[in-house]
């Protein structure tokens, strides 16, 4: 089979894509722009996650032009659907045929996109789920680690599965607790693997001394959380963690609420990221706890605009109206490896220099360093992935409903500071 790969370098050695003297366009200076393809689940019930993609994208394209520098940005949404994800990628492959693939936001949209962009011989470049899911959940025999392969075209850049079970038994070490953990992990990609009792959280709670109660894989969007809300009580559990959508913890919290139960701590990832998901619980929000990839404090400044954590996450409430919101800090940092990428990759039409490109990034970004050098990650993944800091944080309501995410640990990554201590749900 051609792949759309190998058609993009024989026409570029013969001249048709880089000119009539058949040598690579210099960086940036191809008689086309730069086609970055953008995927992320705008609509559905991951939407949370694209709530500022608008703005990084003028903000990069105003920032860009002001360059000199000739990028084009087409945007795809997921719609919360894997197989929709998957779907608009080979669009933009084919029709749009785009020279870099940007994808962000659980693995239910980056998987598809990554696996599509392999088969297609495409630079890839993903953020905003856990490296874990990423990798294995794209290899043929996830559970056969001997079998597991490094991707090709695919680059990822987050923090895995490890850190985020550090930066919550840290936090739950601040406040006393009879360490009996209850598990919300879906039938989804986080879940099964924030579950996995080789990868997941559950050997490393037993590890630490925590007995942990899981009642079992649920279908996301359910409904009726009964059954979980009586195993933990049943277990008498002080806290409860998980990796739950949006809409989900949302109706799990308000009915746990109905019925009587109230954890002393309660962290969940993904879908208390948001100040809108918090704001939608009311006063019930105080006190919830979440991990926290980038936030106004971290010390990190854009390598593309100069800009402080601060100033861009003023900007965005200066633009819209609305609190800052977790993903800006990736979605900003994944344009910015973008533009590195292509000013040294001397031919974006070139799959192979732009895949040579990322693999050699050394970036200073908006959420730290983004290299691809293996450093703190298992042998199999150390091609693939780059990792980031991650600390942790609770939200405290306000006088006026709103509310303030405050890192509360960060033994993890100690130069991002913290600005309180961890506080019990009363």
């Amino acid at each position: 089979m051609i792949t759309r790969r190998t058609l993009l370098k024989n026409a570029a050695a013969t001249g048709v894509l880089a000119g009539t003297s058949g040598l690579a366009m210099p960086a940036l200076a191809q008689s086309g722009p730069v086609k970055l393809g953008y995927v992320s689940p705008q609509t559905g019930p991951l939407a949370a996650f694209a709530e500022a993609d608008n703005f990084v994208i003028e903000n990069f394209m105003k920032a860009t032009k002001a360059a000199g520098l000739n990028f084009e940005v087409i945007v795809k949404d997921s719609q919360s659907n894997p197989n929709r994800a998957a779907e608009v990628a080979k669009e933009l492959i084919v029709s749009d045929e785009i020279h870099i693939m940007l994808v962000a936001s659980t693995p239910e949209t980056t998987n598809p996109v990554t696996t599509t962009c392999e088969a297609e011989e495409v630079p890839c470049i993903s953020t905003m789920a856990p490296w874990q899911p990423w990798f294995i959940g794209q290899q043929a025999n996830p559970g056969d680690p001997s079998s597991w392969q490094p991707f090709n075209s695919s680059f990822h850049f987050f923090w895995g599965l490890e850190d985020v079970i550090a930066v919550f038994t840290n936090m739950w070490a601040q406040v006393e607790t009879n360490k009996q953990v209850g598990a919300l992990f879906p039938n989804d990609g986080d879940g099964n693997a924030w579950g996995d009792p080789n990868v997941g959280f559950p050997p490393v709670l037993a590890e630490k001394g925590y007995t942990l109660t899981d009642p079992g894989r649920y279908q996301n969007l359910t409904d009726d959380f009964s059954a979980q809300i009586n195993a933990f009580k049943q277990a008498n559990a002080e806290i409860i963690t998980g990796v739950v959508i949006p809409p989900d913890f949302t109706t799990f919290w308000n009915q746990a609420k109905q019925q009587g139960f109230t954890p002393k701590v309660a962290s969940i990832g993904k879908a208390i990221l948001f100040p809108q998901a918090v704001e939608a619980l009311g006063d019930s929000g105080h006190n919830l706890s979440s991990e926290v990839w980038w936030s106004p404090s971290h010390p990190f400044k854009s390598s593309l605009t100069g800009e402080t954590s601060a100033q861009v996450a003023e900007g965005f409430t200066a633009a819209t109206g609305r609190p800052w919101t977790q993903p800006i800090g990736f979605i900003h940092a994944l344009f910015e490896v973008a533009v590195d990428v292509a000013k040294r990759a001397g031919d974006t039409t070139d799959p192979d220099a732009v895949v040579a490109a990322i693999a050699a990034t050394k970036l200073d970004t908006l959420v730290g360093p983004v290299t691809w050098d293996g450093a703190n990650l298992p042998p199999f993944a150390q091609k693939n992935v780059a990792k980031t800091p991650l600390v942790g944080g609770q939200w405290r309501l306000k006088d006026g409903g709103s509310y303030d995410l405050v890192v509360v640990d960060n033994k993890t990554a100690p130069n991002i500071p913290t600005g309180g201590q961890m506080e019990p749900i009363v």
